[in-house]
């Protein structure tokens, strides 16, 4: 009686609640969920209310649950629900926010917490996504807008499983502070969540089912896909012609021109209104701008400046707190989103703006509201940290929806459920070998990012970081603050301009791949633990019981965190400052160099010395690549098309077209055109071109073959 007594005291004090049996539903095709305790409601979902692509779903594998159900445990003590997941010896584990220096996340520790990146991949980034995916093929959300704490591989429970071996450590040298764990230990400081599980069966099909389920990819308009740039602070209109002009007298391309703070009256705080010594005539610089084929992008912070005509309409619906005096409005109020969206289309939109860059929105505790502040609709600080840069892309972009038009912009923060919003993540870091690992983990959690260039100590550091952007989903100079120029090195000016061009020839085969994400929801930049095949057991390759005599299972047993791919046929291994050679591990096939068409090699590891004037590419062997001319900008005319085709396979590519511009593609409006290499009678390859009967073509004219292998 005593111990039950002791029993008692002990639950009534500590309120635990344990869930032993989840009750898991399909929510869709190969997709689950569960609710455990009391979930908030207000979550990643419900702040931006996606809507998931059932239909593509639907065309994906059919598969069950997997994992065992049974290992998955849920208990709610003093209102903080803690869970455990299962976690075999030989898994991997990817995802878990935008990291920067760590692709595989098996053995940390990190509480994923919405704030600029700090230098460390402690959880505290621009998205920190808590979904994780498995090597088995697999991948968990928490759908909880919290700080959360995740121990990956650390947690050693005393009834585990799979206990490590006890060591001594006196005596002992395997003795390790960091002993083996079979499991994921998830902590929510709320009293419940909703946990979603997708299936696969591989980590890429795990993963556009994730991103299906968040609505799918977005689509850019085809000038995003262009090369862009932001000029300094306090440029006016004359300043921002001239620069157009500069760029059009050095003959480089140019598809976007993005103001930064001195556009407004106000800024830090902002007044989101156009300052008239600066921006007299702001829709006759929009026209010209557009007349050139230049898009613009504006600049803006979420704070509300008292000098400006939204201040007062939108006081009653502001936090209790301000930032740089600023008030900041409840983005998850409908209020709110009526009154920005008037004040903005009256301002911006009417004038012909084509998108925004949105900063601020991410983080730095004494930049932002602190977790004390008060929201109107009776959210917390910490939910809202979590959620509000993707609220503010919600209501943005649906301005651009409204008006059938796409939009493309830059964002300091993103969360889960936002895959298909037109947001490329940037910050204030400048690390170019941590930019290369950022792009790698964003394609596991349905956000993109841009390793913008802003400046370099160097010319070779300024080609190096130019290359890698022009093969990322935003290629982009940042010029804000010291006005750079791409000629800001002449000694490289020429290799400047050639990675440029080919970036604006790529634009076919990248806007298809960005077409595969919206309606497939592949990622257009993909780590390579998404490859198929890539994730070899390195104790057992080609009959080989051991990884010294096979250097690429020694390769692949190691995190892949300086080379990815850029669709399915492009692999991309950048080198940085002061590198001359690297080594490349390629997946299995046979590989082709991109710029001569030649045999790079099939299943291994190379070692390169590719010099200054190149970024290393390699092709598929099948690999048909679908190029344009190098054109300055997007315009309306049909542009030839050259088709290179690498290696020795048969194979084929739906080359996606459309207006470029608007949402009637979700209508059906578009065109998928088969281009396809098979062998003749004689066993020699031809191409074809295939354009279904009636269909209609907006970009390409004439399809001429290059078949680049020897």
């Amino acid at each position: 009686m005593k111990n039950l007594l002791v029993l008692f005291l002990f639950l009534s004090c500590n309120s635990v609640i344990a869930q032993p049996n989840i009750a898991w539903k399909s929510v869709a095709p190969g997709i689950w969920s569960a609710k455990v305790g009391k979930p908030d409601s207000f979550n990643f979902y419900t702040a931006i209310q996606t809507k998931p692509r059932i239909g593509a779903l639907q065309l994906m594998e059919a598969v069950n649950f997997p994992l065992p159900k049974n290992d998955i445990k849920a208990t709610i003590i003093d209102g903080k629900t803690y869970l455990h997941f299962p976690l075999d010896s030989s898994e991997k584990i990817f995802g878990l926010g935008l990291n920067f220096k760590t692709v595989e996340q098996r053995g940390r520790i990190m509480r994923l917490h919405m704030d600029h990146y700090g230098g460390q991949d402690n959880g505290r980034n621009h998205a920190p996504v808590p979904f994780y995916i498995s090597s088995k093929g697999y991948g968990v959300l928490i759908n909880a807008a919290r700080y959360i704490d995740v121990w990956v591989g650390t947690a050693v429970e005393k009834d585990s499983k799979h206990p490590p071996v006890i060591r001594d450590r006196n005596t002992d040298r395997k003795w390790s502070a960091s002993p083996y764990s079979d499991n994921i230990e998830i902590l929510i400081p709320a009293a419940g969540a909703e946990l979603i599980v997708f299936g696969g069966p591989t980590p890429l099909d795990a993963v556009r089912r994730y991103n299906l389920f968040n609505g799918g990819g977005c689509l850019p308009p085809k000038w995003g896909l262009g090369f862009w740039h932001r000029t300094p602070t306090l440029y006016s209109e004359t300043d921002v012609m001239n620069e157009v002009k500069e760029y059009a007298a050095h003959q480089f391309p140019l598809t976007v021109i993005g103001l930064e703070p001195g556009w407004q009256s106000k800024a830090y705080p902002c007044t989101y209104e156009w300052d008239k010594g600066r921006f007299p005539h702001p829709e006759v610089l929009m026209d010209s701008l557009k007349n050139r084929g230049v898009y613009a992008n504006l600049w803006m912070n979420p704070f509300i400046s008292p000098d400006g005509e939204l201040y007062k309409p939108i006081l009653p619906y502001t936090a209790s707190h301000t930032v740089w005096t600023g008030v900041v409005p409840d983005y998850s109020m409908p209020q709110v989103k009526k009154l920005v969206a008037e004040h903005f289309t009256k301002y911006l939109l009417s004038k012909g703006v084509s998108g925004f860059k949105m900063d601020e929105n991410d983080g730095y505790d004494n930049w932002l509201w602190p977790d004390v502040t008060r929201f109107p609709s009776g959210n917390s600080a910490e939910q809202m940290r979590q959620t509000y840069a993707m609220m503010m892309q919600q209501v943005t972009a649906n301005l651009y929806r409204q008006k059938n038009t796409r939009t493309y912009g830059l964002v300091r923060g993103s969360n889960a459920g936002a895959s298909s919003f037109p947001y490329v993540i940037y910050n204030d870091y400048y690390s170019h070998p941590d930019f290369i690992t950022a792009m790698i983990n964003s394609s596991f959690i349905g956000v993109l990012w841009t390793p913008e260039v802003r400046g370099s100590a160097s010319s070779e550091e300024w080609l190096r970081r130019m290359q890698t952007v022009c093969f990322s989903p935003l290629a982009m100079i940042n010029a804000w603050s010291d006005g750079t120029k791409p000629w800001s090195f002449p000694e490289v000016e020429k290799q400047v301009q050639d990675i440029a061009n080919l970036r604006m020839q790529l634009i076919p085969y990248l806007y298809t791949n960005y077409a595969d994400y919206a309606f497939y929801g592949t990622p257009p930049i993909k780590a390579m633990n998404l490859v198929p095949g890539f994730n070899v057991n390195a104790t057992l390759v080609n009959g080989k019981l051991n990884s010294v005599d096979n250097p690429y299972a020694k390769a692949t047993k190691h995190e892949i965190k300086d080379q990815f791919m850029v669709g399915d046929d492009l692999l991309v291994a950048p080198l940085f400052a002061g590198q001359k050679s690297r080594k490349v591990v390629l997946p299995k096939g046979k590989w082709y160099d991109f710029y001569t068409g030649k045999l790079a090699g099939e299943e291994e590891v190379l070692t390169i010395e590719p010099g200054l004037d190149i970024i290393p590419v390699y092709v598929r062997d099948g690999g048909i690549i679908p190029m344009t001319s190098p054109v300055l900008s997007i315009g309306k005319e049909k542009l030839p098309v050259e088709i290179r085709y690498y290696g020795k396979k048969e194979s084929s590519f739906q080359l996606y077209d459309d207006d470029g511009e608007s949402f009637d593609y979700e209508k059906g409006k578009f065109t998928r055109i088969t281009l396809s290499v098979k062998k003749d009678i004689a066993g020699v390859l031809q191409g074809a071109v295939s354009i279904p009967s009636g269909a209609r073509v907006w970009s390409y004219g004439d399809f001429n073959w290059h078949f680049m292998t020897p």
